[in-house]
C-alpha cells in the first residue's frame, strides 16, 4: 500500500509505526490536522485482517477526530491509533507501557484516551509511560457513557426534524452493538420508554439487554433489514455500505460509531431513500468532549462536561438545518461546519511570545 498517497488523500500531517519486539506491539498513530492543537483521539485494539486494513482505518478516524473536535468547539486536533490485535487474548501490561512508550515520544502531539477494545484501566497502564494520556479511572473516567448521552441527546433532535416531536416513547429502536456505548444508549432509550431490538458479534452482551429492556435479539446481519423507525450503528465503522444501503427499513440513521458510510457516497444514496443521517462525527462527540474537560479549569468537572454535550442536540439540528437551507446531504453539512471553524482559526496571524 502506498502509505504517502494514502496521507495525502486523507490530509494527514503524520503517521507513526510502532513495534515492539518484547511485547509483539504492532501499532500505528495517525495524526491528521492539528491546526487547533495536539491531536486528541482515542486507541483501539482490533484483531485486523491485516496491516492495510488497520492503517485504512486509523487514517480514517484520525481524520474524524479533526471534524469531531472542531464541531465540538474544542481546541485539539484529529489523532487516533489502533493497535493490532485482539484485545480479548493479546493485550498485556508489557504490550500497553510498550505503546505508551511510543506516544511519550511525540511530545505531546498526540493525546491518547479509550476506544473500542481498551479500557480506562487500560489507559492507567499506558499512563506509566507517559503523561499525554486522558480518561483514566481517578479523571474522566471511561468515556463510553458521554458518548451514549450525547448520541441520545442528537437523536431527539433528529426525531424532531423527522417525526415533529422530539419524544422516542414508543419508538423503535435497532441498535447495533451492545457494547459499552450501546449498553449505556439502550438503557436511555428504555426508560423513556422507546422499543428495543439489538445485535452484537458477541452473544453474551445481548443477553442482559433482554433481560432488563426487554429488548428482542436478533442476528448480526439481521440488523439492518429490522423494520424500525431509528437504527443506530453503534460498534465499527463503514455500515453504510452498498449491500446495507437496501436493506434499511428505518427513518433516522443516529449512532456513537464512527466513520459510519463506507464512502461520502452513501450519505446520497440514504437521502435518495428517505433516510435522516446524523453525522457520525457530530452525534458520537460526547466521548472526546468529557475528555477534554480533563484539560479545562481547575481540571474535570463532570457537570460541566456533560452540560457541554447536551448541547450536541443544538449542534445536530444546526447540521441538519443547513443541509436543508443549502440544499446539500446532511454529512457535507458537518464538513462545511467543521471546515469553518478550522479556517477560520488557521488564519489567525501568528504571534511571537518569547521565552521567560
Amino acid at each position: 500500500m502506498e502509505v504517502f498517497k494514502l496521507m495525502e488523500e486523507y490530509g494527514h500531517e503524520q503517521v507513526v509505526f510502532c513495534r515492539d519486539r518484547v511485547s509483539g506491539l504492532q501499532a500505528i498513530i495517525s495524526l491528521h490536522d492539528t491546526t487547533l492543537g495536539p491531536g486528541l483521539g482515542g486507541t483501539r485494539m482490533w484483531p485486523y485482517a491485516g496491516e492495510d486494513e488497520a492503517l485504512v482505518d486509523v487514517l480514517r478516524l484520525a481524520e474524524g477526530m479533526t471534524y469531531k473536535n472542531a464541531v465540538m468547539g474544542l481546541n485539539f486536533g484529529g489523532g487516533k491509533a489502533v493497535i493490532l490485535g485482539d484485545p480479548r487474548r493479546d493485550k498485556s501490561e508489557v504490550l500497553l507501557r510498550a505503546f505508551g512508550k511510543f506516544v511519550q515520544s511525540l511530545g505531546g502531539r498526540y493525546i491518547t484516551a479509550e476506544d473500542v477494545g481498551m479500557s480506562a484501566g487500560d489507559m492507567a497502564v499506558i499512563r506509566s509511560e507517559t503523561r499525554y494520556v486522558a480518561g483514566l479511572p481517578e479523571t474522566s473516567g471511561d468515556p463510553s457513557p458521554a458518548t451514549a448521552w450525547g448520541v441520545y441527546r442528537g437523536m431527539k433532535a433528529c426525531a424532531r426534524l423527522a417525526f415533529g416531536e422530539e419524544s422516542l416513547q414508543g419508538k423503535v429502536v435497532a441498535v447495533q452493538g451492545m457494547g459499552s456505548v450501546g449498553r449505556h444508549l439502550a438503557r436511555h432509550l428504555h426508560e423513556e420508554g422507546a422499543r428495543l431490538v439489538v445485535a452484537d458479534i458477541h452473544p453474551d452482551r445481548v443477553e442482559p439487554a433482554r433481560r432488563e429492556f426487554g429488548a428482542q435479539v436478533v442476528a448480526p446481519e439481521a440488523i439492518y433489514g429490522v423494520p424500525c423507525d431509528i437504527f443506530s450503528p453503534n460498534a465499527l465503522g463503514a455500515v453504510v455500505n452498498d449491500r446495507t444501503v437496501e436493506e434499511f427499513k428505518c427513518k433516522i440513521i443516529a449512532g456513537g460509531a464512527n466513520n459510519q458510510l463506507a464512502a461520502p457516497r452513501h450519505g446520497r444514496l440514504l437521502a435518495e431513500r428517505g433516510i435522516l443521517y446524523a453525522p457520525d462525527f457530530v452525534i458520537n462527540g460526547g466521548g472526546v468532549t468529557n475528555v477534554a474537560d480533563e484539560f479545562g479549569p481547575g481540571g474535570y468537572h463532570q457537570s460541566r462536561a456533560y452540560e457541554r454535550i447536551s448541547r450536541i442536540y443544538d449542534k445536530v439540528l444546526e447540521v441538519l438545518n443547513l443541509s436543508r437551507q443549502q440544499g446539500i446531504y446532511p454529512h457535507e453539512a458537518a464538513h462545511v461546519v467543521a471546515r469553518r471553524r478550522l479556517e477560520e482559526l488557521g488564519q489567525l496571524k501568528r504571534m511571537h511570545v518569547p521565552r521567560c
